[in-house]
């Protein structure tokens, strides 16, 4: 009888687990198709909308620089149908090969209604704009890639939504994120794989990756998107972008979800930052002068009212800028060092004074900093997020090491240290095995931050820097590459632990000679991490390469200013 009870008991386990994957088939089915039925209906549009106005010139309209595109919407020479339609069907082109929409906004032809009532063209008057999966927009899913998002609507749109439709932009899409927005691939269980558009063997980058593919791809031609770890950057690096992440609460992040929570209610001395994305710097320049309005500070009184700086951006005089181009943490393949090191010359060549500088403890920064704040309970709260779902291959590794007992990470720890492999494996992922015990040693973890944070300016004071050059995690990736290689965004990550602004400049692109000095490519002790990092990035010739920018807190006019010299100089070369 006993035997019995627990056969019946068990059968009865398999077909209650049986039964939640198939609901979670079903509920994953259902999204799928209601994306294709929206990609459906407004190719039917864009098609009608050809054949009312058969003669549009789409090339010359897609070529046109964000700044002259306002100009042309602004003076009337250009409708903002016919531009957001000419948008829409290269949108369509390039998700087909991309797979970069999660969803398009139908809505978007009632904002075109609406900003031709308006008594005043805004800046960004008819300029069609896409935005992450997570920033909340009335009426849509915000999913994060998790099927427990799969139920809910936004009930009204984001502070930064309602800013872009008071200045007269027209949101009209909604790009692909990972599963839980916590990994630089682009990839989900329930829309699939984002590929890079210069090559679909490789990554577009994350979280923001579906942003870097559509813009990258010509099918938007200004996006947002968010970042925490890296998350505009490294897609803006990998896909050739330009992208900016500001100070974090420059840009207002109500209404925009994170890991199925208000970011705003989710205390963490790391914030999350929302940003620009686009194909050159002056784009991003008018999209932070165009919410940085009092329309913004009056929805989000926690938002400091700091109008853009017109000045600064504006300003050519010389700049001293510290330069470093590795952070001794992962050595990172040798075309992204080489371009640090020919902006460096090139700035130095312009009249700017450049100085040595070294970002102070990164294997500290990155191991018992950035990486406890995330996974101070163990991981524990991140896991919860996959309750009823399916895990994303990409994020297996992450995830199976969040899954280690606390004891059993402790005894690894114990085991490993004397063989001091500890550091090695902390450069892969298992940095859970550092956690906060209690609430004192969270407060003093918080603590460390402000205290590292001081330590930082305070290097950077004594150099008289205005800015910092360095370089940012790229060639693009292979996909399922970053799955592998989490801790390798430390270039990143750092300025999301100051909270400083930070942005990305496409300067280059591969060389045959880079690729074959990526054959002597030994990273930081040719370990199978230094290996992966090896085999993540070959096969990139002719991909973008990119510097990263930098500048202190709420100086995000300073930042796009050292930006735009170094662009200058880049396609002056």
């Amino acid at each position: 009888a006993a035997l019995a009870l627990l056969c019946g008991s068990a059968a009865a386990v398999v077909v209650w687990k049986w039964l939640g994957k198939r609901q979670i088939q079903k509920q994953m089915e259902e999204a799928r198709r209601t994306q294709d039925e929206g990609v459906k209906n407004m190719a039917n549009t864009v098609q009608q909308f050809r054949e009312q106005v058969p003669h549009v010139q789409t090339d010359a309209i897609l070529s046109l620089p964000l700044l002259e595109l306002t100009g042309r919407l602004q003076e009337g020479s250009l409708s903002p149908k016919t531009v957001l339609y000419t948008y829409i069907e290269k949108a369509l082109e390039v998700t087909q090969q991309t797979n970069c929409l999660r969803h398009f906004i139908p809505e978007c032809e009632e904002q075109l209604q609406e900003i031709q009532r308006q008594r005043e063209k805004g800046l960004l008057y008819g300029i069609p704009v896409s935005i992450k999966d997570h920033i909340g927009h009335k009426g849509h899913l915000s999913t994060c890639g998790l099927v427990q998002c799969l139920g809910t609507l936004v009930q009204e749109d984001s502070v930064l939504v309602k800013v872009l439709k008071r200045q007269g932009a027209i949101p009209f899409a909604m790009t692909n994120v990972p599963q839980s927005l916590f990994n630089y691939d682009c990839s989900n269980p329930i829309f699939g794989q984002t590929l890079n558009p210069f090559n679909h063997k490789k990554s577009p980058g994350g979280s923001s990756g579906g942003e870097g593919a559509l813009i990258a791809g010509g099918g938007s031609i200004l996006g947002i998107g968010s970042d925490i770890g890296g998350s505009i950057r490294l897609p803006s690096s990998f896909c050739g972008l330009c992208g900016l992440k500001p100070t974090a609460k420059r840009l207002s992040v109500w209404c925009t979800r994170l890991l199925n929570v208000d970011i705003c209610s989710r205390p963490t001395p790391v914030p999350c930052a929302l940003g620009p994305m686009a194909r050159d710097v002056d784009s991003l320049a008018l999209c932070m002068k165009a919410l940085l309005c009092q329309e913004m500070f009056q929805l989000d009184p926690t938002v400091p009212p700091i109008p853009f700086d017109e000045e600064v951006y504006s300003s050519s005089a010389p700049l001293r800028v510290g330069y470093y181009d590795t952070d001794g943490y992962f050595p990172l393949p040798p075309c992204m060092r080489r371009v640090v090191q020919e902006t460096r010359a090139a700035l130095q060549a312009a009249g700017h004074q450049l100085v040595p500088f070294s970002p102070p403890r990164i294997h500290y920064v990155m191991t018992e900093l950035f990486l406890k704040t995330f996974f101070a309970d163990g991981g524990r709260a991140w896991l919860d997020v996959f309750t009823g779902d399916i895990v994303d291959p990409s994020l297996k590794p992450q995830v199976n090491c969040c899954k280690i007992p606390r004891l059993g990470k402790k005894l690894l720890a114990l085991i490993l240290k004397p063989l001091q492999f500890l550091l090695l494996l902390k450069r892969k992922n298992v940095a859970m095995i550092s956690t906060c015990s209690s609430v004192k040693e969270m407060w003093n973890h918080h603590h460390q931050i402000e205290v590292y944070r001081t330590e930082f300016i305070a290097q950077w004071r004594e150099l008289q820097l205005d800015v910092v050059l360095c370089p940012v995690l790229g060639p693009a990736f292979t996909t399922g590459y970053p799955g592998k290689l989490l801790t390798a965004i430390s270039s990143t990550m750092l300025y999301n632990v100051l909270n400083f602004p930070a942005g990305v400049v496409p300067v280059s692109t591969v060389t045959e000679a880079d690729e074959e000095e990526l054959k002597l490519y030994q990273g930081c002790c040719d370990d199978p991490w230094d290996r992966t990092l090896k085999q993540a990035v070959a096969g990139a010739v002719g991909l973008p390469v990119a510097v990263q920018c930098v500048a202190l807190p709420w100086q995000e006019e300073l930042c796009l200013r050292f930006m735009k010299e170094v662009e200058t100089l880049s396609r002056e070369k």
